[in-house]
């Protein structure tokens, strides 16, 4: 083939080609008595491996290293690797595929932006309260944990939710403690109220979904969510923990 006729068949420009030449990823191929390259298949394949993986975002230099472990190989080896990462790439696509549907198919995408289907129809079993700023806050950060926790500890996460948001009475219950926990934004954290809605959101925790040792002893990341929240709020937080763990025992 001719350079040319190399660069149509993979998609690409000459100048491209010409570029991967200057950068050794490339191999020059043999040039014919009349001093025109002469290219081959493995040329192409060679050629169209470059292409995906620049398309994949890899940086040149990252594209050499690939190349340099497919050094001694036949030709059948590296197109069924190839073949493979194709296979690997349409998996991808259908998975995704799959999560927009099942977004664009749920009954409304939630305000905090795209979570997994599982999430979004927890959400709106509980219906979207926009008067409740500890609402919006918990649903920020279940939105978190859906999108950073691992697959075990997500599928923790949502089997617990289900099962404490498993009645239209349960879900009242959660309404109810939001505005207790709302109504301490501006109180001290020795308010009488605090004492109400520790009690309330004890009585909906997730009893799953709650640490067993204290949360000074490496969870930095209710220290986080403590941090973020009003005192009393806070403090209504600590003693539901508290609340859960000695009634678990």
């Amino acid at each position: 083939m001719r350079i040319g006729e190399l660069a149509a068949a993979v998609g690409v420009t000459t100048r491209a080609v010409r570029h991967y030449h200057h950068q050794g990823l490339l191999p020059e191929p043999e040039r014919r008595a009349n001093g025109y390259r002469d290219y081959t298949l493995r040329h192409a394949v060679v050629l169209a491996r470059i292409r995906r993986l620049t398309e994949l975002g890899l940086g040149l230099a990252e594209v050499r290293d690939v190349l340099a472990e497919d050094a001694g190989r036949d030709l059948a080896e590296v197109l069924e690797e190839l073949d493979a990462d194709l296979a690997r790439q349409e998996a991808a696509i259908r998975e995704r595929r799959a999560r927009l549907r099942g977004l664009l198919d749920a009954e409304g995408l939630p305000a905090e932006g795209p979570v997994s289907p599982e999430l979004a129809e927890l959400f709106a079993g509980m219906g979207q309260d926009s008067s409740s700023p500890m609402a919006a806050k918990d649903r920020e950060i279940f939105t978190l944990l859906d999108t950073a926790a691992s697959p075990e500890d997500r599928e923790r996460m949502l089997g617990a939710l289900r099962g404490a948001l498993d009645s239209p009475e349960a879900v009242a219950r959660a309404h109810e403690m939001y505005a207790l926990l709302d109504g301490l934004a501006d109180a001290a954290p020795d308010d009488p109220r605090v004492a109400k809605a520790a009690r309330a959101l004890a009585d909906c925790m997730p009893r799953d979904l709650v640490p067993t040792e204290p949360v000074d002893h490496g969870h930095s990341f209710l220290r986080a969510v403590y941090a973020d929240l009003a005192p009393a709020q806070a403090e209504a937080i600590r003693r539901a923990m508290r609340i859960v763990g000695e009634e678990r025992g």
